[in-house]
């Protein structure tokens, strides 16, 4: 099991059945003694950017659920340093944050890779000591993100694909039922 640290996965154990963590993705973005903070990557929101937002009208850009931490607040991971300074590097080529006034400007004159930019509502966040509990209590597994993971990697098998880039015997744990008592 690896360390938790910015630009590692937690993925949901099978049977963890907390509805806010139920079968998904977490990217670490920041783990200090005091904390830890990410983003869930795999639970798109119905509604898009321009439905939350002023100043995104006419874009229909996903937004993602990133945990029930702050949900009045909006965040984005991206793939797009030289368009949008000031983010930081949580793997090689993935940023958390940056100049937000660089990704409107961008929306809005249709420049705007939305392949390489994901932006969420609320984060996940746990208190000192929080997760390395949950983790001595087999509620998460670990593997080191990658960049298809995140970003090219279709919402629906996120948590899949995670499991199998585990490899092994975590493979199997794909085909897991959400309650096996009704199997």
């Amino acid at each position: 099991m690896l360390v938790p640290s910015p630009g590692i996965l937690l993925i949901a154990d099978p049977f963890l059945k907390d509805p806010n963590f139920m079968r998904t993705v977490v990217l670490m973005c920041e783990h200090q003694s005091d904390g830890s903070m990410g983003f869930v990557l795999n639970k798109a929101l119905e509604s898009t950017l321009d439905e939350l937002m002023t100043g995104f009208e006419g874009q229909k850009i996903p937004v993602f659920y990133g945990g029930p931490v702050q949900p009045d607040t909006i965040h984005f991971l991206h793939q797009l340093p030289e368009l949008i300074p000031g983010g930081i590097e949580i793997i090689e080529g993935v940023f958390w944050g940056g100049n937000f006034e660089s990704v409107m400007a961008l929306a809005n004159t249709r420049q705007l890779n939305i392949e390489k930019i994901k932006f969420f509502i609320g984060y996940s966040g746990w208190g000192e000591g929080q997760l390395k509990d949950e983790l001595n209590e087999k509620s998460w597994l670990t593997v080191q993100a990658n960049t298809r993971l995140i970003f090219g990697t279709s919402t629906s098998d996120v948590w899949k694909n995670s499991l199998r880039h585990l490899g092994g015997n975590y493979e199997m744990l794909v085909h897991y039922p959400i309650d096996p008592q009704l199997n």
